[in-house]
């Protein structure tokens, strides 16, 4: 069996000493200067700051910081205990992540490849910065494909009578491990005792039509309505069906002589570049979660 082993490119991507830092808290004055401080205390060197508010006067305030520091590793834990005392002051939610611990990924998949494909081309070319744990599915068609790769594949059959114990078993392959799971175009609704295993860490992608059409044949409805713009949605999964904060979307201008067949292909086409788009921006900690809305840096 052929494998592809994966390229990393000899650049930025190997950075020991860089780090990432997400903050969200309520509004207000000293927000910047504090964390700017503590860094700066802390012998770090700031690369890279956003920032966004949603109202100054008593919005959320949400921060992203890539930064360096000496022996990053080692001096880590004692960085997070020290901004503990930054945090309880400003009331925030944060995370802080050393870039080269990378995200382990479990990618879901059905019987349609192209969302698939993609991931593991980028990740093969080293576009996305991750790893790719295992495979789950609920067929076999994938299962060499995915193997060639050397990537572990779980075929785990689902039917209306054995969801429950067939999620029971999707949890156990993935273990404790795995950092987010991308459904990539997996043709089975998620349980709410699933998701709130994963919460704001499942990524999911669906067509998202101008008008949008729900059920089943949603291209074949697009055409019989001459539809002239068709889409696709990449969002956090929720309990609510397709309702999850929304992470990436895009569209095309289609016209009356793309038939059917020819939607899909152009759906295909922008559903899997909007899906590879919302894995890279979460790996890369680019996305923060307000209710049920998204700041992407």
């Amino acid at each position: 069996m052929e494998i592809h082993a994966k390229q990393v490119r000899p650049d930025s991507k190997n950075r020991a000493d860089r780090a990432r830092m997400l903050i969200s808290c309520p509004d207000g004055p000293g927000i910047v200067a504090a964390v700017s401080h503590f860094l700066h205390q802390h012998g770090a060197n700031i690369v890279q700051s956003d920032q966004y508010t949603m109202d100054p006067a008593g919005g959320m305030f949400f921060m992203r910081i890539e930064f360096d520091l000496s022996q990053l590793l080692v001096n880590l834990p004692k960085l997070e205990a020290d901004f503990a005392e930054v945090a309880s002051r400003f009331q925030m939610e944060w995370t802080l992540s050393a870039v080269s611990r990378k995200k382990k990924l479990a990618i879901f998949v059905s019987k349609e490849d192209h969302c698939l494909v993609e991931l593991l081309w980028q990740w093969q070319a080293g576009d996305l910065d991750a790893d790719i744990a295992l495979v789950v599915s609920n067929h076999l068609d994938m299962k060499d494909y995915v193997e060639s790769f050397g990537i572990p594949y779980h075929h785990i059959p689902v039917t209306a009578d054995t969801k429950k114990e067939a999620e029971q078993r999707q949890l156990d392959v993935i273990g404790n491990d795995v950092d987010v799971i991308i459904l990539a175009r997996y043709m089975q609704i998620i349980s709410p005792m699933f998701i709130e295993h994963y919460r704001n860490r499942i990524i999911n992608i669906h067509h998202s039509f101008l008008p949008a059409f729900v059920g089943g044949k949603p291209y074949a409805q697009a055409y019989n309505r001459g539809v002239k713009i068709i889409g696709a949605t990449a969002h956090y999964v929720t309990e609510e069906l397709d309702g999850g904060p929304i992470i990436e979307q895009d569209v095309q201008r289609v016209s009356h002589g793309d038939d059917v067949t020819e939607l899909k292909r152009i759906g295909r086409t922008i559903e899997r570049v909007v899906l590879a788009r919302a894995v890279k921006w979460h790996v890369e900690d680019r996305v923060l979660v307000h209710e049920n809305k998204t700041v992407v840096f």
